[in-house]
């Protein structure tokens, strides 16, 4: 590891990192921004707020019926190419939806490129992991992993702060600019930044076989993940009606706190992945990530059923803990999988999140008309409440430092 490590200045490292995150940010702007759009699609071009749902769903379909062979390339091939490759059919996609909404093009025509912008952003969304693990040292990888997978929650900051007001005051030619601009700028971070880090060869020196077979490791962490994620969706979809509608929040007000509670978020990875380097282990942060997630969420169950004005800030907290594993468990897998299977690991990781996402949040949704938003926040609390036993033990720092 020290031989690959040292091929390559500090700055250069870090560097490369960041132009990883910017290209990671390419996904969250492709498929998440035309939620930020659904006003206008339905003010403007008259489409019913069902029909602007459907758009808005259809980039994340063609991101996950691609993440895993977009991984499986990553494997093969290595991030450089593939993510260049990844982000010029993303690039593609974002124009196309940008030149239909200019022309006015209706709902086909604008789905045709979502849909192509979907299917190519995800080797951008997984992605990085030979880059951390094959240019980091062990007591790097969860700092420089948090760093990265600030990449979703600023790409939300960005589409939040920037396409509803554009929507408003230009049209939609403007608000699709956006994720037409990011990927832009992502696609030439790749470029200008990354390299590939050399893959060992030997015995001696890689992970042997697929690293799902005669151990569970990878499906606890994936298990973990998807019960993780569950708080995290209800928090990230809801939270905005919740203020808005049952506190009387402004619209600019809530979404200055959502923004701001992403940046947190962001941070939180961060720290989370440093405290992850100096205690040596990536589960044991996570289950007590796990631990606050639970306790967090269930606060905030209780204090909205109080009508307390303590919501708001719990409500902040809860977010943040829902949010800190995930750069924890990109980097134990990516440490796991070795070279030759991240990218695949690291694809079924992003579809279980995808899958578990899309299958509840329209379940949520119908809890919160039926019994209300503390019941909803209650039971969503019992999803990292039941993560923690599933935490599996850490692989020992000899395997950390083993190259792969």
């Amino acid at each position: 590891m020290a031989d690959r490590v040292d091929k390559i200045s500090n700055a250069r490292r870090w560097t490369m990192l960041v132009c990883s995150l910017i290209a990671a940010m390419t996904t969250t702007c492709a498929t998440a921004g035309v939620a930020y759009v659904i006003p206008e699609l339905h003010r403007a071009q008259g489409m019913s707020l069902s029909s602007a749902a459907v758009l808005a769903a259809v980039p994340t379909i063609g991101l996950t019926l691609t993440i895993i062979a977009w991984g499986a390339a990553l494997d093969r091939f290595g991030e450089r190419r593939v993510l260049i490759l990844s982000l010029l059919i993303t690039l593609a996609g974002t124009v196309a939806t940008l030149v239909a909404a200019a022309n006015g093009a209706g709902f086909a025509v604008l789905a045709a490129g979502l849909l192509v912008g979907g299917l190519g952003a995800g080797a951008a969304n997984g992605a990085s992991g030979r880059i951390v693990v094959g240019w980091f040292p062990a007591n790097q990888r969860g700092t420089a992993m948090g760093i990265r997978q600030m990449a979703q929650p600023l790409g939300v900051a960005v589409c939040a702060m920037t396409m509803p007001v554009l929507a408003d005051r230009s049209g939609l030619t403007a608000a699709f600019a956006v994720p037409v601009a990011v990927t832009a700028i992502g696609l030439i971070a790749v470029v200008a930044g990354v390299i590939d880090p050399p893959i060992p060869r030997g015995p001696a020196t890689a992970r042997v076989g697929n690293p799902y077979r005669g151990t569970s490791f990878l499906q606890r962490v994936h298990g973990v993940s998807v019960l993780l994620v569950i708080p995290q969706s209800m928090l990230w979809t809801f939270v905005p009606a919740w203020l808005i509608v049952s506190h009387g929040w402004s619209p600019v007000s809530a979404g200055v706190l959502v923004t701001v509670t992403q940046v947190i978020g962001a941070v939180g990875r961060i720290v989370a992945g440093r405290v992850s380097d100096v205690v040596g282990s990536r589960m044991r942060p996570i289950r007590a990530i796990a631990a606050a997630a639970a306790a967090g969420t269930a606060l905030l169950a209780l204090t909205d059923w109080l009508g307390s004005p303590l919501a708001a800030a719990v409500m902040v907290l809860a977010t943040v803990s829902s949010v800190a594993d995930n750069g924890l468990a990109f980097t134990a897998i990516a440490e796991f999988a070795g070279s030759s299977w991240s990218g695949r690991a690291l694809g079924v990781q992003n579809t279980a999140q995808y899958v578990a996402t899309a299958a509840c949040t329209p379940l949520l949704g119908g809890l919160i008309d039926a019994a209300g938003y503390p019941a909803a926040f209650a039971i969503t609390a019992l999803a990292p409440l039941a993560a923690i036993p599933l935490v599996p033990r850490d692989q020992s720092r000899e395997a950390q430092e083993t190259p792969v």
